[in-house]
């Protein structure tokens, strides 16, 4: 069994406090690595080794910055298939998702890299004669990010990629419950040439890890992923220094399927959507908005769909769903089937724990489909777990109204056929991603993620946006005219 430690300057070292946990394969039990309980203190060890690794980090070229986290795309490319299997065994998700959450931090580092060689700023005219306007973009210096554990390559990659292009160095906290993954990004990345202490890696609880990177003034930007309440925490904490901070937080998002959609399509989009990664997504399909005119019909193809998943470990190519990724969240998701029961909520499939043989040895779910009136909690709050809450609505008018009367905001979808219906939903759906006969799940790493309302505050992942949340805008005024000028002041001659 592997036995990590703190991954600070360049270097595994034991944690202060010389206590571990353990990460376990949510398929069968089985314990992959040891990992130490992080403290404050080793948080401050990290940030030590960070603003000591920052000054020379913050002046290589950004081309060469680039230049290594291509080097790091290439190593995860040969490396894939063992990474992909990784993130299976770690985190759950079948094998094709597993592959496919390295392929995406592929695909972001590859990108990213090229951005290095851009970075753009912005020229302008001035108001005064002789004198030139710019503004550049500055690293905000010392930068925290702490991931969760559905994405434990992509995630963490989005985030420290934009962070060390754009001239940062990291310290990071990774989920508990997929350290492992991160400590082999982490190795990519050392193999890759980035020198010691740009990127350190502290596992442990937030009570202690999390709280430090948030609360330690050296720290001057957290980017956070993760639930709306502990989001809503981090934001607080950090506000007491004025420090900046990006969150991307939770999602309730529908899929609206009007009388003129393509009724096949789009049940091969929700059945991915609401049950691929077993629902653990923050874009996945919660909410199935279906008009009344189709609607026996889908709800029809849709349960004898969902019942013809096969449920087991990711690591079988055959398998649809795998396990969800801990005790913990499995009970959480049968609460919430409990409280659509008690609600009044009609069970159309699904809703049990998976038992017997293998099964026992992980945490299954069946995928849980429900028929559901607006309202109920469970069309209303994220369970972040294979449950479908489908809706009838007489209307587009009536299905938008429903889509938009929730408290978050990321991602959304409509199939149909009528281009007039479709551009309408881009304009009116509040959310981040509108998708137009596709699913709620799919985001490109070139372009913008996060959303509106309680899906965060408003920054955006991905992209070239992604340098709006870790670098400062610098102005810069060159005044060549050799006297002073006074902006502002009427002495203007034409």
């Amino acid at each position: 069994m592997q036995q990590y430690g703190q991954f600070i300057g360049g270097e595994w070292a034991p944690s202060s406090s010389k206590r571990t946990f353990d990460t376990q394969n949510p398929a069968t039990g089985e314990v992959l690595a040891t990992f130490p309980q992080g403290t404050r203190d080793d948080v401050r060890r990290a940030i030590d080794a960070a603003e000591a690794a920052l000054p020379k980090w913050r002046s290589t070229p950004a081309p060469r910055r680039g230049e290594l986290l291509l080097e790091a795309a290439r190593i995860m490319r040969v490396r894939k298939r063992e990474l992909g299997e990784l993130v299976t065994k770690e985190m759950g998700k079948v094998i094709a998702e597993g592959l496919g959450d390295v392929q995406e931090s592929i695909d972001f580092l590859e990108y990213i890299a090229g951005e290095g060689r851009r970075l753009l700023g912005e020229t302008t005219t001035s108001e005064l004669r002789s004198r030139f306007s710019m503004w550049v973009r500055r690293p905000k210096g010392v930068v925290g990010c702490i991931t969760p554990w559905n994405f434990p390559t992509a995630i963490p990659t989005w985030k420290i990629g934009a962070a060390l292009v754009s001239g940062n160095t990291v310290v990071f906290k990774p989920a508990s419950y997929t350290p492992l993954c991160v400590a082999k990004l982490a190795e990519v990345y050392a193999e890759a040439g980035l020198p010691p202490g740009v990127l350190n890696v502290v596992t442990g609880p937030g009570s202690s890890v999390g709280n430090e990177i948030v609360e330690n003034p050296r720290v001057r930007h957290v980017s956070f992923t993760g639930g709306v309440p502990t989001g809503i925490d981090v934001y607080a904490r950090a506000a007491k220094l004025l420090k900046s901070i990006e969150l991307e937080l939770g999602g309730k998002n529908p899929v609206i399927v009007m009388d003129d959609a393509n009724l096949d399509l789009a049940l091969e989009g929700v059945l991915f959507g609401a049950f691929g990664t077993a629902g653990q997504r923050c874009t996945a399909t919660s909410r199935l908005i279906v008009h009344e005119a189709v609607y026996d019909e889908v709800v029809g193809k849709l349960v004898d769909r969902t019942r013809a998943l096969k449920v087991g470990n990711g690591m079988d190519p055959k398998v649809d769903v795998g396990p969800v990724v801990s005790k913990e969240q499995e009970r959480a998701i049968l609460d919430y089937v409990r409280i659509g029961l008690e609600e009044g909520a009609k069970l159309l499939v699904g809703g049990e724990k998976l038992t017997g043989g293998a099964y026992d040895r992980g945490f299954f779910l069946e995928p849980t489909v429900f028929e559901a009136r607006h309202g109920m909690r469970v069309t209303k709050e994220e369970i972040f777990g294979p449950v479908l809450s489908v809706m009838k609505v007489p209307s587009y008018e009536a299905a938008v109204k429903v889509a938009n009367d929730v408290e978050y905001g990321l991602s959304s979808s409509i199939y149909t056929r009528n281009v007039n219906l479709a551009m309408k939903a881009i304009e009116v759906l509040e959310a981040g991603i509108t998708y137009v006969n596709a699913p709620t799940i799919g985001a490109e790493c070139h372009m913008p993620f996060g959303g509106v309302k309680d899906t965060g505050n408003g920054h955006r992942e991905g992209g070239w946006t992604a340098y709006d949340i870790f670098s400062e805008p610098k102005t810069v005024y060159i005044d060549y005219s050799g006297a002073l000028q006074k902006a502002q002041i009427d002495n203007a001659e034409y």
